[in-house]
């Protein structure tokens, strides 16, 4: 069974063109929140007693910004998730293509998953642990409100898009992109992106986050290949990976022949 790539410049047109697609929705979205930051703002405070606090002209309007982003995003998933169906689905056959609207459930599932999860476990112990840490040694917490709303948004937006990690590696396994023995024979580089990754997003870098931040990632991409090595594409010559034919015609993603 061969595969077909498209040329590079029609590829990268083609990411470019979805990826715009994307921004302007984002955006759009942003705009019509933004109206509604101050509620916003108020969810993410419920769990504290004592009020928020500013200690620069801008950091009121930047902790706006950044919670209408976040909604923006959420908003977005549906457009966001369509997109990136698009651009794989040249790569499926028929009978793969049906399950379209299952994986467009699954996906947006699976990131209000990761929001629950990360609003509900990672960040009530994360908040805990710091505040608690300070008034053990009777200090006051006085949260400015643009440091206690970057750090939610960071962490929400991380794990929404990491629980998505299990079934993009499944997907790209199906259409042969990767196979479940290259993605474990990278292990260990993906334990050292997800450390790299955890370092950079929270916002102290501290190894309690970073490991808070991290272990899911890593789970999440043992899921992965769980999920490449269950619904992955069998390569019946028992190579690394599908040959390729690069003459013949060509779509977004590819077209394996029928």
């Amino acid at each position: 069974m061969a595969v077909v790539l498209p040329p590079l410049v029609d590829h990268i047109a083609a990411i470019k063109r979805r990826l715009l697609l994307i921004a302007a929705t984002v955006s759009a979205w942003f705009v019509l929140t933004f109206a509604y930051a101050t509620e916003l703002i108020d969810w993410f405070w419920r769990p504290l007693t004592d009020d928020l606090m500013f200690y620069g002209p801008t950091e009121a309007l930047f902790a706006s910004i950044k919670v209408s982003l976040l909604a923006g995003v959420v908003l977005s998933l549906p457009v966001i998730l369509y997109q990136f169906w698009k651009f794989i689905e040249p790569a499926l056959l028929p009978r793969e293509q049906r399950w379209a609207i299952p994986l467009f459930c699954l996906a947006a599932g699976l990131f209000a998953l990761g929001l629950v999860f990360c609003n509900l476990v990672i960040l009530p112990l994360v908040i805990q642990f710091f505040v608690g840490f300070g008034m053990d040694r009777e200090m006051m917490p006085q949260l400015a409100v643009g440091t206690y709303v970057d750090f939610n948004v960071k962490f929400l937006l991380i794990f929404g898009f990491a629980f998505e990690l299990p079934m993009v590696l499944t997907l790209l396994s199906r259409v042969g992109v990767v196979s479940p023995e290259l993605l474990s024979r990278y292990r260990k580089h993906a334990i050292l992106a997800a450390l790299i990754v955890s370092a950079i997003v929270t916002p102290d870098a501290t190894l309690f986050t970073m490991l808070l931040m991290a272990i899911p990632l890593v789970i999440l991409y043992e899921v992965g290949i769980l999920g490449a090595r269950l619904f992955g594409r069998r390569n019946p010559s028992g190579g690394q990976g599908l040959k390729l034919d690069r003459t013949a015609p060509a779509g977004t993603a590819g077209h394996r022949v029928r």
